[in-house]
């Protein structure tokens, strides 16, 4: 009997564990590419719809509006924004592994706005910003994301 419910309980466990919470869209694309691919060649990407997976970094903690995946490479990531409301990412996905399909876009900052933009990030996180660690302008590259899995 003890063991009956000792193999309940790990089927529990393991079912608990491979859930698959989905957000957005479904995922229509079934190719992925990699997110150091995206970034060493940015340019090639715009507009284009990808279909991405890494582990959460990070979660906007005041609306789940971003959510910031590793990369495949060393000491990359790459964030993913929706628009606020549209899907809410849970603060507690941090540290699981996301697939994530969205669209490529670019986003040009002048020294004064990737200021305001940085201390925005810092005010989100909690964290303190140098303004002296912006030297000029800025190009960031993310993915608007239609739909994620979050398992």
């Amino acid at each position: 009997m003890n063991k009956i419910i000792i193999l309940l309980l790990l089927l529990i466990t393991v079912a608990a564990y491979s859930q698959v919470e989905k957000y957005g869209k479904e995922i229509s694309l079934k190719e992925k590419t990699t997110i150091s691919k995206i970034l060493s060649q940015p340019e090639d990407f715009i507009g284009k719809t990808v279909l991405v997976e890494g582990e959460i970094l990070d979660v906007c903690a005041m609306a789940g509006c971003w959510m910031e995946l590793k990369s495949d490479a060393e000491n990359q990531k790459v964030k993913i924004k929706v628009k606020d409301g549209d899907i809410v990412f849970p603060v507690e996905a941090k540290g699981k592994s996301a697939l994530v399909e969205g669209t490529v876009y670019k986003i040009e900052l002048t020294k004064e706005e990737a200021i305001e933009y940085y201390e925005h990030v810092a005010a989100e996180q909690g964290t303190e910003f140098d303004t002296e660690t912006v030297t000029g302008p800025i190009t960031l590259y993310q993915i608007k994301g239609i739909g994620a899995q979050i398992k």
